[in-house]
């Protein structure tokens, strides 16, 4: 059960990930589009884990772990954007979001 400040926080860092995202992804894939879909954050908020979507790319779990390899440079700039929010600035686990391709299989499977 997530107390009310963890949701708070949970949703001020899923917006700053996507603007920062937004802003500096283009450096390390290219024109590839990453999306926080979700982020979910410890009882002690110092471990945020951010659940991303990329689109469009063959092998997403390679884009994944050019973000993880670059994950201090994103926690960084969190910590710019949000340092008048957050005392600590929690540390972040990336997880990719395939829910969107799960969604899909299900809608081509029940058009066959």
């Amino acid at each position: 059960m997530e107390t009310k400040r963890q949701k708070k926080v949970s949703k001020l860092i899923q917006k700053e990930l996507s603007v920062i995202f937004q802003k500096e992804t283009h450096q390390f894939l290219g024109n590839i589009l990453v999306t926080v879909t979700g982020v979910r954050i410890s009882p002690d908020l110092s471990v945020a884990k951010a659940y991303l979507s990329i689109f469009p790319v063959e092998k997403p779990k390679d884009a994944l772990a050019i973000l993880n390899e670059n994950k201090k440079m994103f926690r960084t700039l969190l910590g710019n954007s949000c340092r008048h929010q957050l005392r600590i600035v929690p540390e972040l686990i990336f997880y990719l979001d395939d829910s969107a391709e799960y969604a899909e299989e299900i809608d081509r499977l029940l058009n066959q």
